[in-house]
């Protein structure tokens, strides 16, 4: 049997051998970038990052966008999944290709069409001033917040789908028998049902984050370059400063970044399955 497993194993070689040629390969070489000096192996240009405050705002600032994107994301798809979890019937269809059918639009067009809402003489401001809240446009382009609400609509799906995939296994008699007992039913969903959907809430939120970390277009679009995050940086080193070495260093902060959210929330998600 284990002999069989093995054949059977070697069918993932070809698969390995172009991951590890097309993508393990250029990291590699991009990670060693980053700690290559002129005399051979260098922290100068991490040294260089971190001694900057410039760079650190700019670091600082992408990691509270992507936080406050997730919980955004999260605040609106947690009841979005319970919803779906209790439709049924064109009911989830019609949940489901609300979700599903925004993902087939390039990224491109989601982030421009949400830079035409938020403009001076957009949708939003022409519905504020219509029904008497302001007087006059509301600057919302160029605007952290701008940023962090289109952000959380372009990944919604991302943090919606876990969750609810979480939920639909849930058995629902849990919390009748927890109202049996005479449990409230805030005591329900914070002792019953937030736990129980927990790990789908930790994969969606690891989902996000790591998109929100990353993301360039939506910025490029929404904020421009008035608010840089890495991706940002990491373009400009490559594309207009032509300097591989720093753009390598941001590269590699930004990965460092994604495989702490990656290890962590699989840490998490298995301390949270063991509890179940």
């Amino acid at each position: 049997m284990s002999g069989r497993l093995d054949r059977i194993g070697l069918l993932a070689v070809p698969a390995l051998g172009f991951l590890a040629v097309i993508y393990a390969l250029p990291l590699a070489m991009l990670l060693a970038k980053s700690v290559q000096g002129p005399e051979g192996f260098s922290l100068a240009e991490y040294r260089a990052f971190f001694a900057d405050e410039y760079n650190i705002r700019v670091l600082m600032r992408t990691l509270r966008v992507a936080a406050l994107t997730t919980v955004l994301a999260f605040v609106i798809a947690y009841p979005t999944a319970f919803a779906m979890s209790r439709a049924k019937g064109i009911w989830l269809t019609v949940f489901l290709v609300a979700l599903v059918l925004p993902m087939s639009l390039g990224v491109v067009v989601k982030a421009f069409a949400w830079s035409i809402l938020f403009r001076a003489n957009g949708v939003l401001n022409s519905v504020l001033m219509g029904i008497g809240l302001t007087e006059r446009p509301v600057r919302m382009l160029f605007t952290e917040t701008a940023l962090i609400v289109g952000a959380a609509n372009v990944f919604l799906p991302f943090m919606v789908l876990p969750i609810y995939s979480v939920i639909r296994q849930l058995d629902s008699r849990l919390p009748e028998a927890a109202a049996s007992l005479g449990a409230s039913p805030w005591f329900r969903f914070t002792r019953v049902t937030l736990p129980l959907s927990l790990p789908g809430v930790v994969a969606g939120s690891a989902f996000v984050f790591s998109m929100a970390v990353s993301m360039y277009v939506i910025p490029s679009l929404i904020v421009g370059e008035r608010q840089q995050n890495l991706s940002m940086l990491i373009a400009r080193s490559f594309l207009f400063l032509r300097n591989e070495a720093l753009g390598s260093t941001l590269a590699a902060i930004l990965l460092a970044i994604a495989i702490v959210v990656v290890l962590g929330s699989g840490w998490l998600a298995a301390r949270l399955g063991a509890r179940r």
